[in-house]
């Protein structure tokens, strides 16, 4: 249930600060919300696949933690990113 190449490849441009930037908080939120979904989606067909749930939970729980940092160090970051995942507060 990795994501694929093409989506991190396209994940890490939309995001990115600057050309050799791979890693800042937003494109973390930004693959993590990637997995998310793709987990979100698998967990829709396997209701009893516990292990995945909670793998999905700390997955979760990382990007929440990320988006409180960003939030408290780049709050413009941080509105921009939410607004293009179209995530909530």
């Amino acid at each position: 249930m990795a994501l694929s190449q093409e989506k991190k490849v396209e994940n890490i441009k939309k995001f990115q600060n600057h050309p050799t930037d791979t890693g800042c908080s937003s494109i973390q939120i930004a693959l993590l919300t990637a997995r998310i979904k793709e987990i979100s989606g698998h967990l829709k067909t396997h209701k009893k696949d516990f292990s995945t749930e909670r793998g999905l939970l700390k997955l979760v729980g990382r990007r929440r933690r990320l988006l409180s940092y960003l939030k408290k160090h780049n709050f413009e970051e941080y509105q921009k990113t939410i607004k293009e995942l179209e995530v909530r507060e």
